[in-house]
């Protein structure tokens, strides 16, 4: 009997991957987003959005102003035991389906129209039909134009409170967003706490330092504070994504000469990673110099020298 096997990469000649590195010991360090909130850009003068939020937004520093696609449902009505929808995204027609039990009926009230069945009342909430729209059709996209951060002493400003007096939110919004998009608002959380990612490598030329660099590492690792997390996890965003109104970081990130990456250079951590890796996202992200996606990992080697670039394979 012949047994079938999956196809199976031949393995990478290690040795020859990481022979010619410099230390045995290489560190980066690894930040990501754990919660968001997003709302239209005009929901951040409105009241009760803000209220529905307010613990979430408490802990986002981290924010990005872009457009998604204008969305409209245009139908909706029940045949062959299932709840159709018939939807507009950005003048795109687009149908979704929800299986119904037997005896349902759809009645129209004061706060809109539901799905009867007995005493219970149901709708495909907004939020459930943009993760529908994104999972199964992939046609709600979040086109970056703008990041930054807002963080103050100790933490005490969040996202929120600079958006509400953000000149580049004012003049993309007098600049004019086309008719089939909506200026949106997306504010993220930092992971609270430091990660790093060590590399070990048996093959380096220099063996003898290890010990004093894990020491290095780890200092560097309890060391950052989150103000410089919020600021290195902004610059890192900036660089991937090069939204079209931002100026600094788009070239200059990562850079010797940036203080913010001083104290990085100064524990001689070797790359840098912020991640953005979000399933309950309702829509995939994008820019004109990143092709939309539901994760996005911002990786950066913070040195030139290829003997001290392990994290990411050889270029080339």
């Amino acid at each position: 009997m012949v047994e079938n096997k999956p196809d199976i990469e031949p393995k990478q000649d290690l040795p020859q991957l990481f022979g010619g590195k410099r230390f045995d010991i290489e560190h980066a360090l690894h930040m990501y987003a754990t919660s968001y909130v997003f709302m239209p850009a005009s929901g951040i003068y409105e009241k009760e959005i803000v209220a529905a939020h307010k613990e979430q937004l408490a802990d986002c520093h981290i924010y990005v102003i872009g457009t998604m696609p204008a969305i409209e449902n245009v139908d909706y009505y029940l045949e062959d035991d299932r709840l159709v929808m018939t939807i507009l995204v950005a003048g795109k027609r687009y149908e979704l389906a929800w299986p119904m039990p037997e005896g349902v009926e759809m009645v129209q009230t004061e706060q809109g129209w539901f799905i009867k069945n007995g005493d219970l009342y149901w709708a495909p909430s907004d939020l459930e039909v943009g993760r529908r729209l994104n999972e199964e059709l992939d046609a709600i996209h979040f086109e970056v134009l703008y990041i930054g951060q807002a963080y103050g002493k100790d933490g005490s400003r969040n996202a929120l409170d600079r958006l509400l007096k953000h000149e580049t939110l004012q003049r993309i919004s007098v600049k004019g967003i086309p008719s089939d998009r909506r200026l949106t608002i997306l504010m993220l959380e930092i992971e609270p706490g430091n990660r790093m990612i060590t590399v070990m490598n048996p093959w380096a030329d220099n063996k003898d330092d290890g010990s004093a660099r894990i020491l290095t590492g780890l200092d560097k690792l309890f060391g950052t504070s989150e103000a410089e997390r919020v600021t290195l996890y902004e610059a890192s965003l900036i660089r991937f994504f090069q939204p079209p109104f931002n100026k600094e970081f788009k070239e200059s990130f990562p850079s010797t000469n940036l203080k913010v990456l001083t104290d990085c250079y100064d524990k001689d951590f070797s790359a840098l990673i912020s991640e953005i890796c979000i399933d309950e996202l309702p829509f995939k992200m994008t820019s004109d110099a990143v092709p939309p996606s539901q994760y996005h990992i911002a990786k950066f080697d913070l040195h030139e020298d290829e003997a001290r670039q392990v994290f990411f394979g050889r270029k080339g």
